[in-house]
């Protein structure tokens, strides 16, 4: 185990900050109106299988595929391309756009769903139709999307904002305020929605910033500028995530250390629907039993366009990083990111690059009431800046609505409803300005 100091946390950077323009929502009554005439969506799809296609990738080839993919093209033919392109791409309603209504994204769908393939992410700003779950929920079905689980939908940090709606409340917890969430796919190992629709019903009360701004980058962009010695060192050794930490004290004769081991790895691991390994003292911490998620490359292919893609969750995983930020977890929610050939924690030297290239292209959104941001969840990758006050974002997420066979045929596994909820009791519970003492 590396030894570790006291190191002082530090907001993370961001290379686009608009500014906040002040627009005013619903009252709670009226954006948490559902309309009681629609379908009840509560058995929808569940989380599709993720889409690997990470094999024999060429570094420099797909460096250089990603970079032509995130520029803009030129104005006069022939010239090369010198500029990149938004991200994400910003659709501001006019005033004619708003008086349309739904009718908007009804005429405009095909040209929407072309320009989120294209780009990997849209804010929509200014649009008054999504000031509310039931025109939110207008919004996405004009579009076409079909709603699924949460891949971590028993993990506690996501709740329904209104289950017959399939919208969960984003992570607005008063527990996990002071939290800064990195940049992450919706992922684990095993299941990954294809699409996210993020909605803003109501902004921090608080004004002072960074005001639980939500963070987006583009995954094509982080895979040209990250540094390749660091890309190919990630991508031939392939990294591991943990994704919680159980103390057991290390006095226990080792039969009971087993039996705990068992029992976790049997009863509890497959509530959370995740393929995960119960490994003992993965980060040099005697005692700790940590829930370790299969080996994965950092890069993968992306299912639709085959663009290669920065792929996974370091950025908000690896326990350097954490321990250098505002960070509000308890222990038992702490994560880490393992190179997967030696279980060896990821080097601090390779943590500030992944957090230098995520920062560069993270664009910190200030969304306001009805302000929707539609990603497509495996190019980009999404995340929450702290806040003080109240805050009310929620997201639905979409399984392949074009491809049956990736969809599949499982429908919402009603046995992970318990724990989900009773996790999200138990947070609920936490007071309001609880921090972690781990440094």
């Amino acid at each position: 185990m590396e030894e570790t100091a006291a190191v002082e946390r530090t907001a993370p950077d961001a290379g686009y900050v608009p500014k906040w323009e002040g627009r005013q929502g619903l009252a709670p009554e009226e954006f948490l109106s559902s309309d009681l005439d629609a379908p009840d969506m509560s058995e929808m799809w569940e989380s599709p299988l993720t889409l690997w296609n990470a094999k024999n990738i060429d570094i420099r080839s797909a460096q250089e595929e990603a970079k032509r993919a995130i520029m803009k093209t030129p104005d006069i033919p022939f010239l090369p391309a010198t500029q990149k392109k938004e991200f994400p791409m910003e659709v501001r309603a006019s005033a004619k756009e708003n008086a349309m209504g739904v009718q908007y994204f009804v005429q405009n769908k095909d040209k929407i769903r072309k320009d989120l393939l294209n780009n990997g992410g849209i804010w929509f700003r200014g649009f008054d139709l999504m000031k509310s779950i039931k025109g939110y929920r207008e919004f996405w079905d004009a579009l076409g999307f079909q709603p699924c689980l949460d891949p971590l939908h028993s993990s506690g940090l996501r709740k329904f904002a209104s289950e017959r709606d399939a919208l969960y409340e984003e992570v607005n917890k008063p527990s996990l305020r002071g939290h800064y969430i990195g940049l992450h796919n919706e992922s684990t190992a095993k299941r990954t929605p294809a699409y996210a629709a993020f909605v803003c019903f109501q902004r921090a009360t608080e004004e002072k910033e960074p005001r639980g701004r939500f963070i987006v980058a583009d995954g094509a962009a982080i895979l040209a500028d990250i540094d390749p010695a660091v890309l190919r060192r990630l991508y031939e050794r392939q990294i591991r995530i943990s994704v919680s930490n159980l103390d057991i004290p290390p006095s226990f004769p080792e039969p009971v250390k087993e039996g705990l081991k068992w029992l976790v790895d049997k009863a509890v691991a497959p509530k959370f629907d995740m393929d995960l390994e119960m490994i003992y003292e993965s980060d040099g911490k005697p005692g700790r039993l940590q829930a370790v998620e299969c080996a994965e490359s950092p890069i993968n292919r992306h299912p639709v366009t085959g663009l290669p893609i920065w792929f996974n969750n370091s950025h908000n995983h690896a326990r350097k990083l954490r321990d250098r930020r505002p960070c509000g977890v308890p222990e038992v929610g702490m994560t880490e990111v393992f190179y997967a050939d030696t279980m060896e924690p990821l080097s601090l030297e390779d943590c500030l690059e992944v957090k230098r290239v995520s920062e560069k292209n993270i664009a910190a959104l200030a969304m306001e009431p009805g302000d929707v941001i539609l990603l497509d969840n495996y190019r980009a990758s999404h995340g929450r800046d702290v806040f003080g006050g109240d805050r009310y974002h929620a997201v639905t997420w979409f399984t392949w609505d074009q491809n049956p066979q990736w969809r599949g045929d499982e429908r919402r596994i009603l046995e992970k409803n318990a724990l989900n909820q009773a996790i999200n009791q138990m947070m609920d519970w936490l007071p309001k300005d609880f921090e972690s003492k781990q440094s």
